[in-house]
């Protein structure tokens, strides 16, 4: 018998590239079916997709450990467990979260030296970041949309990227609801705390930026007077893991650099940035 799990079945993205960059994607025998990163992954059979699952396959796959996420998938975990499936769940909201749940995953596979040294590397290439968007000019005044109907403002860590990034959220005093409902803002308000940026995440569906601009009283505001209204793939921002403190803060930093008419340095970023991790 082995002293750590060597079948795992992660139910969402985050744990699934967390793994593979721990070396350990020979473990994972099961994902979520809106896994994208690493590509590789997705070789691996498809047992989920966030609020539902194939709990029949999942058993079949024999694992000794399942990975899921948040209250959201609270019911699929009460379902494994009473096969007697061994489940972690995680529940990470904020950067300095994720960075725990990384270091929380490398020690429950044996890899705890590995993911401190990612954690570091990841957490260097934030420093880098802010540091960076530290020299623009200004700030601008950013509003994340994480879904366009209801209006919901972004996830507590999205917030703190945009902030690390080069922005301003425009809804600070919501960052910190962890619940999408507790997120819900009014059109008018957006509009009369007037964005200079918005960026839009609707997991699972493309923004249309034509819905954005027609929004009765957004003709005056600035993000959209100023054609800034970008989107940011979800499954680079609004997965709780890797990507969203690489991929998914690079590109808000780049949009930012852009409007501020700076030039980022690439040659000052650490060596992991350039590598792509």
């Amino acid at each position: 018998m082995t002293s750590y799990p060597e079948r795992i079945v992660c139910l969402t993205e985050e744990t699934t590239e967390t793994l593979y960059l721990l070396g350990q994607g020979h473990r994972v025998v099961g994902v979520s079916g809106y896994t994208v990163r690493p590509p590789e992954a997705r070789q691996k059979p498809r047992v989920s997709a966030f609020i539902n699952a194939k709990f029949d396959k999942i058993e079949e796959l024999q694992p000794d450990l399942v990975l899921a996420f948040s209250d959201l998938q609270a019911d699929l975990s009460r379902e494994l467990v009473k096969p007697g499936i061994a489940v972690v769940t995680f529940n990470q909201r904020s950067v300095a979260e994720i960075f725990q749940m990384i270091r929380m995953l490398g020690g429950l596979v044996g890899c705890q030296a590995d993911a401190e040294r990612l954690a570091d590397r990841l957490a260097a290439d934030l420093d880098w970041i802010e540091q960076s968007s530290a020299r623009f000019p200004r700030r601008l005044r950013t509003f994340f949309e994480e879904w366009d109907e209801p209006l919901i403002s972004g996830i507590r860590w999205v917030e703190e990227l945009v902030a690390i990034a080069g922005g301003d959220p425009v809804f600070p005093e919501l960052s910190k609801a962890g619940l999408a409902k507790d997120r819900i803002v009014d059109s008018d308000e957006v509009a009369r705390r007037n964005p200079e940026v918005v960026f839009a995440s609707w997991c699972g569906k493309k923004v249309r930026k034509t819905t954005i601009v027609e929004r009765p009283g957004w003709d005056r505001v600035s993000a959209v007077t100023q054609d800034r209204i970008f989107e940011i793939k979800s499954t680079y921002i609004l997965q709780p893991g890797p990507a969203c403190l690489t991929e998914g803060v690079r590109q808000l930093h780049a949009h930012f650099a852009r409007i501020n008419d700076f030039e980022v340095d690439a040659s000052l970023a650490p060596a992991e940035k350039l590598a792509g991790i």
